[in-house]
């Protein structure tokens, strides 16, 4: 069996030593190089070759982002995943990481953890994501998509599943909605808190609709964007005329907290037949229980292809499982969704269904 080359690039010895034991238990995986900065990793990617790289943020001489910029150049594929921290600037250089092309990224083990804490983190955080961004988008059949229904309602609801690649997939997607767009977008990415506020702030600067990270009872309103927070589930609830979010924290569903699975239940709850579901780029299988209460609520559900995910887990699930209406490259994803919002309505009804505030 063929192993996956692992290079570890860290200023820290201690975080170098642990990774490697790490890697080095797995029967699939081996520890091709370790470096100290990004200069030194360069250099030896030259003499041995990488399956994916293990990049830290913070080390001297040549940081990761500086380093991440060069090995683009000359590595545009490879996985790159990044070790940042829970706090509002490693949040901000994470982003500024995955817009450079950083594949995902995991927050480094608290030094507050023992030893053995550390190494169960990483075990459970890091090898995951090695597996996904190193395996081969290989379908030996052709995905199962959903037979088109007609006499569909009007899509009243628009709702994201995302996680691994994500933040430069929604980049790529919500600045291309109008300002007229006349229904809500809500989405949930996997991310832990401080990110999303982060995420939303900079979605908000780039899209002609208002994007928001949701907050508890705020009103879903056409024209806007709300992305769950960070550790706390998203549902859309009826609140007399309209919708409104709610949050909590009830246990994760998939190992995820927020889930894809709560927010689409509830949206298939809302709005019945008026959901378009929308599941992009992600490791495992969150979002699959949801597509099912939206297909049986009559809901339409449009699923990313595989040669344009990062990852596709979430995607490919749905689309295994018989459940999508269309694959949808990610270049064609936002004028896939203009469409399925547009159908059905006049071009007067389209710019009158967003409010006044809602638009810039």
């Amino acid at each position: 069996m063929e192993k996956t080359r692992v290079m570890v690039v860290d200023d820290s010895v201690v975080i170098r030593r642990m990774v490697a034991e790490v890697v080095a238990a797995e029967p699939d995986m081996v520890v091709s190089a370790t470096a100290s900065n990004g200069r030194l990793a360069l250099a030896r990617l030259q003499q041995v070759p990488a399956d994916i790289v293990i990049l830290d943020v913070e080390m001297p001489d040549m940081d990761g982002l500086e380093t991440l910029r060069e090995l683009r150049k000359e590595y545009p594929r490879l996985p790159v995943l990044m070790f940042s921290t829970l706090t509002r600037r490693g949040a901000l250089v994470t982003l500024d990481a995955l817009a450079l092309g950083a594949s995902d990224y995991v927050p480094k083990p608290d030094k507050a953890h023992s030893l053995e804490e550390s190494l169960r983190y990483l075990r459970e955080q890091v090898l995951p994501r090695i597996r996904a961004l190193c395996q081969r988008h290989t379908v030996t059949t052709s995905p199962l998509v959903g037979a088109r229904r007609s006499g569909r309602r009007l899509v009243e609801v628009v709702a994201v599943g995302v996680s691994t690649g994500g933040p430069n997939a929604l980049a790529d997607i919500l600045p291309q909605l109008p300002r007229e767009f006349p229904v809500p977008v809500v989405i949930v990415q996997h991310m832990p808190p401080v990110f999303t506020k982060l995420l939303a702030e900079r979605l908000d600067a780039r899209c002609q609709l208002r994007c928001h990270e949701a907050g508890a009872g705020q009103t879903i309103e056409p024209g806007s964007v709300y992305i769950a927070p960070g550790d706390w589930h998203l549902e859309v609830r009826r609140a007399g005329a309209g919708v409104m979010a709610h949050l909590h924290q009830e246990p994760p569903e998939n190992s995820c907290r927020p889930a894809v699975d709560v927010l689409f239940r509830s949206a298939a709850r809302v709005y019945g037949a008026g959901v378009l579901a929308v599941v992009l780029t992600g490791m495992g299988q969150d979002g699959l229980r949801g597509c099912e209460k939206i297909r049986a609520a009559g809901g339409q559900i449009i699923v990313q292809d595989a040669a344009s995910s990062v990852v596709w887990g979430m995607p490919g699930v749905d689309a295994q499982a018989g459940l999508a209406d269309a694959l949808v490259p990610l270049a064609h994803m936002a004028q896939e969704i203009i469409h399925r919002v547009q159908s059905g309505r006049s071009a007067g009804h389209w710019a009158s269904c967003v409010t006044t505030s809602a638009c810039r």
